[in-house]
């Protein structure tokens, strides 16, 4: 049961995250969670780390696609000024939205990877969908109020992954 909540890799930011490891690691696409992974739940304009890891990936011809379990309005007006596809109502945990992107892509599983900040929506999701996870720590250290209440529930998941999977570190980037 706790495998669920495993991550693949576990790196400080995205954005360290090279194209170039991408491909060695065969992923042709990145999924991603919007707030506090891509940009912050309070600033939807992005950072100039953010626009230059997604022209890296464009140049590599590495398309990147939010799954988010916010409304279509949401997301739309939060990516609007980014121009980057979205899932909308993903229903992270669940792998509807991975699922969804995944075929519209023709890609197969191990082609793909899911970025994400929490365990119990993004990386349980990822594995549900049976893709690779790479789970960044969160751009800010405050949340909207309902992502609070799986911050609590993560603690307690981070404990018995932590007593379970000793070698779960941190990384500066895949190659780490």
């Amino acid at each position: 049961m706790l495998e669920i909540f495993k991550p693949t890799w576990m790196v400080n930011t995205i954005y360290s995250v090279s194209p170039a490891q991408l491909n060695e690691q065969g992923v042709r696409a990145v999924f991603s969670d919007l707030d506090n992974t891509l940009i912050a739940w309070n600033n939807p304009d992005g950072t100039p780390e953010l626009k230059e890891w997604m022209d890296a990936l464009r140049e590599a011809h590495i398309p990147l696609i939010v799954i988010s379990n916010n409304s279509k309005e949401r997301v739309g007006k939060a990516v609007n000024s980014l121009d980057l596809p979205f899932v909308s109502r993903s229903l992270k945990p669940l792998s509807f939205g991975i699922d969804r992107a995944r075929k519209k892509l023709n890609l197969a599983k191990d082609e793909v990877v899911m970025v994400g900040d929490q365990l119990l929506t993004d990386v349980a999701a990822a594995n549900q969908a049976g893709i690779r996870s790479i789970l960044v720590r969160p751009l800010l250290n405050t949340d909207k109020w309902d992502t609070r209440i799986n911050r609590f529930f993560e603690r307690r998941v981070w404990k018995s992954l932590n007593k379970k999977y000793p070698d779960l570190k941190w990384q500066e980037d895949l190659n780490d």
